[in-house]
């Protein structure tokens, strides 16, 4: 497991100095499936806004 998430959307609920991401688990899908071949082809589906 990552000893470090990093995250530079700080309107996330889960976004803490230092970009980093405080969620107790992190959930990535594909939009291609199973797989992906880059970044780009992923989303991170842990996000939740930030309302202020």
């Amino acid at each position: 497991m990552a000893k470090d998430v990093l995250c530079e959307v700080n309107n996330c609920t889960f976004w803490e100095r230092g970009n980093k991401c405080g969620a107790e688990q992190i959930y990535v899908v594909s939009h291609k499936g199973d797989t992906a071949e880059n970044s780009r082809e992923t989303d991170c589906k842990t996000f939740e806004p930030e309302f202020t």
